[in-house]
Order: structure tokens, then C-alpha cells, then sequence
């Protein structure tokens, strides 16, 4: 995609701020190919659905014909990010930041094309400083400038420690942007500090300042905190396909659409319509099965999606399901009225007969009972649809 405006556009969706839209849109008018970094310090093991918030981001900027940059923090994890911290977090060991590095690597393409991205280290650069590029590094800011800081400044009136050391992760994340000559920094909302120094370290080097884009931040489980293993309310990209569509379909009403805002790689048009179908009466239990397979789907498989959804219902059933539910396709165009697939399947003699046994709360969808006649069945997922205790079925709408 060769239009400026198009690219700003996909590129401003679902985001928080963006700094430096102005030199970003004259690079894009310029027919340049952007180099994208991101940098992510190798500090646990595993990934999680927070972290693809960011990977989501970066495929766009490869599906837009853009340079992407993995960048593996093995230097920076040695000091530690200070972001959102009350307290100096310990050092990894060298061992530890090249097994998680390792492990890293194996799962970011599963968001990410493998063929587009390019992976590096900040060791490659960060190994080499002597003591003197340190000095010399660590002279380009003030201690002024990184008690602005917020973690830094409510720590400081807390007297609670800082140490001298952690100083310097802003100025090495910066360092990163400075050598790979970076025209956008990906990070999310608590970043904002060390994104600003790459900037600043950028024009010190006499070259033009990195665009910032921040993203937000992904509530857990729970729908309150920031998702986190030390709040054990995340979704691991390696987890079954069970503990995914499970875990999903946990999360309260409330996020789900920030959910879809930000793991989604389903259109604006095709999120706004779900909205709709909410809007007009549709059960949220509904489109989060939307939004659990999707995500399923991209960990694991349509099959092992597909099973993990029946696995779930199973489960938490009221009433226990036959084991031999049949299944049926029908060609539709769009969204199908549940009054009329309930005569096209035979499950109502007329559509006057489906409309009475809505009514009559005789009728299921994916075991949730409904109570309004304008409920649409979308395309593409297939559902369960029951009329009474006899008349069960998995439907599969697909567009004609």
C-alpha cells in the first residue's frame, strides 16, 4: 500500500499516542520503507497475549511493505527496565537471557512472518562499549531529566533505592535506536520515558528523531490489572488450545471489546458490527466466542479451535448434550436471522412458528437461551443451535 494516508490510518488503529506523526507522514510520501524496532528484554521464559499487543502492531507495519526489527534486549535485560517498578529488579543471568532468548524467538512468528522480520541482539553493540562510551553515553542526560521519570520520581519521594545502574536502561534502549538508525519505536504506554530518550539520543547523533508510537496496555483476566505472570492473569501463546478458548471466554463483558481492539486482526468494519449485534440484543456470550476462536485459531489451529470450543461447552453445560450432534452447512450472505435458519433447517415449521418459540425461550444458541428475534447468526463459526431437548445442531454459515 503505497498511499501516506492509508498507512497512517492502519497504523493509528488501536493505538494510545503517536509522537512525530508529521516526519513520519513526509517519509511515507516520500515512497520511504520504514525500519521498525521494538525491543524486548528476554525476561521470562514465555510470552503472553500482553505481549502480542505489540507483535499485532508490528505485522501491520510488515503487511505494509515496512522493515521490522525484533529486537532481543540481551545487553539491556542485564541491567533490568526500571518501568513500573517500586523497586531495583535483579539482573538476569547470562544463562537465563540466552535460554529466554532462545525460547523468544521460536514464538514471536506466531504473530509475526517469519520471511519479513528481522531478528537482532543489542549485544551486538552493547558488548563493545568501553568504559569511557559509557561515560560518554551516560553525559548525554541530567539526573534532573531522569528523576521526570515517573517510577524514578515517586520511588525518590518514597526513599525507596535507586540505583545508579538503572539510569542507564533509557539510555540503552535509546543507544538501540541510534544503531539501528530506527524511524519508529513500538512500545507500550509505560515506555514513554525510555521511547522519548531514543529520540533525543537520535538528534544529539545529528539524525532525524524516531517516531513514538505507545500502545495500551492489556488488562488480565481479571479486567482490572495489566496482564503479567506475577499476576497470574494472562493467556500464554504456548498454552493449549483448552487453557486459550477457556480462558478467554473468562474475561469480563467489559474488556472484550479493548480485547478485540488490540488482539483482533479482524477489520474495523467487521469489530463494528459486532458492536451492533450487542447493541441490538445480542448476547455478549455470543461474540466472545468470536473473539476466543480467533485467538485460539492463531496459537494453535481451526481444528484445534473448533475443538476447544465444543470442549468448553461440554464442560460447562446445564444440561448434558447428545454425543452424536450433527452438523450442517448453509450458503448465506452475511449474517443469517435466527427466525429463518430455524425454518431452514427444519427446526420451526415457518418463520411464524420460529418467531413463537423464541418467545416461548424454547430456543438456544451455543447453549445461552434467547430472548430476542432480531438475533443474527454470523458467518463463518460454526454454532450450536438448539430448539427444545431434541432438536439439536451445529450450524456452519458460510458466504455464498
Amino acid at each position: 500500500m503505497n498511499d501516506p494516508k492509508k498507512q497512517i490510518e492502519i497504523i493509528k488503529q488501536g493505538i494510545d499516542e503517536i509522537i512525530g506523526e508529521d516526519d513520519l507522514f513526509k517519509k511515507l510520501e516520500a515512497g520511504k520503507k520504514l525500519v521498525v524496532k521494538v525491543g524486548f528484554d528476554p525476561t521470562a521464559p514465555d510470552l503472553h497475549l500482553g505481549h502480542t499487543v505489540i507483535l499485532r502492531k508490528m505485522r501491520q507495519f510488515q503487511d505494509l511493505g515496512h522493515t521490522v526489527i525484533f529486537l532481543i534486549g540481551d545487553f539491556t535485560g542485564k541491567i533490568g527496565d526500571p518501568s513500573g517498578k517500586n523497586k531495583t529488579r535483579p539482573p538476569l543471568t547470562d544463562e537465563d537471557i540466552k535460554q529466554n532468548a532462545k525460547t523468544y524467538e521460536e514464538q514471536v512468528f506466531k504473530v509475526l512472518d517469519n520471511k519479513k522480520t528481522k531478528v537482532d541482539f543489542n549485544s551486538r553493540w552493547g558488548d563493545k562499549l568501553s568504559g569511557a562510551d559509557m561515560i560518554k553515553l551516560a553525559a548525554q542526560s541530567t539526573v534532573a531529566r531522569m528523576i521526570e521519570r515517573d517510577d524514578f520520581s515517586k520511588r525518590y519521594k518514597n526513599n525507596q533505592p535507586i540505583s545508579i545502574h538503572e539510569f542507564l536502561y533509557p539510555l540503552m534502549q535509546g543507544l538501540d535506536s541510534v544503531e539501528l538508525k530506527a524511524d519508529v519505536e513500538l512500545g507500550g504506554t509505560d515506555q514513554k520515558f525510555n521511547l522519548l530518550v531514543g529520540r533525543d539520543l537520535q538528534k544529539n547523533a545529528g539524525m532525524s528523531p524516531q517516531t513514538i508510537i505507545t500502545l495500551p496496555l492489556l488488562e488480565g483476566l481479571d479486567g482490572i490489572k495489566k496482564m503479567s505472570k506475577s499476576e497470574d492473569n494472562y493467556i500464554g501463546i504456548t498454552e493449549t488450545a483448552d487453557d486459550v478458548f477457556g480462558k478467554t471466554m473468562s474475561i469480563p463483558d467489559e474488556i472484550m471489546f479493548k480485547w478485540f481492539d488490540l488482539l483482533s486482526l479482524k477489520s474495523t468494519t467487521e469489530i463494528k458490527k459486532l458492536k451492533t449485534s450487542l447493541e441490538d440484543g445480542g448476547n455478549p456470550r455470543d461474540v466472545k466466542i468470536v473473539l476466543a476462536l480467533e485467538l485460539t485459531e492463531r496459537f494453535t489451529s481451526k481444528d484445534q479451535a473448533e475443538n476447544a470450543k465444543e470442549n468448553f461447552f461440554k464442560k460447562f453445560a446445564k444440561n448434558e448434550l447428545p454425543s452424536d450432534i450433527g452438523e450442517k452447512s448453509i450458503s448465506h450472505k452475511g449474517a443469517y436471522p435466527l427466525p429463518n435458519l430455524l425454518k431452514d433447517i427444519d427446526f420451526a415449521a415457518s418463520t411464524s412458528e420460529a418467531l413463537r418459540l423464541i418467545k416461548q425461550g424454547a430456543v438456544k444458541v451455543n447453549q445461552v437461551k434467547i430472548d430476542s428475534k432480531d438475533t443474527h447468526i454470523e458467518p463463518g463459526v460454526k454454532t450450536l443451535i438448539q430448539v427444545g431437548k431434541k432438536k439439536v445442531i451445529y450450524v456452519l454459515i458460510k458466504g455464498s
